[in-house]
């Protein structure tokens, strides 16, 4: 039965979507601007305060949550992507209000302007505290197997979201959102598979 049977909107939907994969909050990073825009789930996660989605935030405003301990490496490597383009790949954790640690996989890629300067980056964060081990952090400034198609699949992805224009119907939008969600999803099941 479809869920709008149920009585569930598209946004709730996704919302489900998004919390059964372990997908819980997407970024979006204008360089141009120089700043960062989060969903809900990246806000509440990333800065502790959920009311700050879809606001343009910049400089500790925007990693206020981010443990202390990973905030310097996190920004280095951050900035080092930017320089570079392509992936976008880290491993770190984050306080919660009630002052639990999760760890965070943020996965994601920069774009740069004809030019060669650092123009977009989009990605998701995924809740990995569960599967975590107590292994090292896992950061990569480059693809990690050229032949790895799910991952492909979200840099695609990645990219159609960013060639969309405010004009684009609501319905395409959320087809994309939908394609990035269970993306993340596979992955999530994928990397709790390797994690055992």
């Amino acid at each position: 039965m479809d869920a709008a049977a149920y009585g569930f909107t598209d946004l709730e939907r996704l919302r489900a979507a998004l919390d059964a994969s372990c997908v819980v909050g997407t970024w979006d990073w204008d360089h141009v601007v120089g700043a960062v825009t989060y969903d809900e789930g990246a806000a509440r996660l990333l800065t502790g305060r959920p009311e700050l989605a879809g606001s343009r935030l910049c400089g500790p405003t925007a990693l206020a949550a981010v443990h202390p301990t990973d905030l310097t490496w996190l920004i280095e490597h951050m900035l080092r992507a930017v320089r570079n383009g392509g992936l976008v790949l880290a491993e770190y954790r984050v306080y919660q209000a009630d002052g639990a640690v999760r760890w965070l996989l943020s996965r994601g890629r920069t774009y740069h302007d004809a030019a060669g300067r650092p123009d977009r980056s989009h990605g998701i964060l995924i809740d990995i505290t569960e599967m975590r081990d107590g292994g090292e952090r896992y950061v990569l400034g480059t693809e990690p197997m050229a032949d790895n198609r799910l991952m492909r699949a979200v840099d695609l992805a990645l990219s159609l979201k960013d060639l969309l224009a405010s004009d684009v119907p609501p319905e395409v939008v959320a087809a994309t959102d939908r394609l990035l969600l269970s993306l993340g999803h596979a992955i999530a099941r994928r990397t709790q598979r390797y994690a055992h």
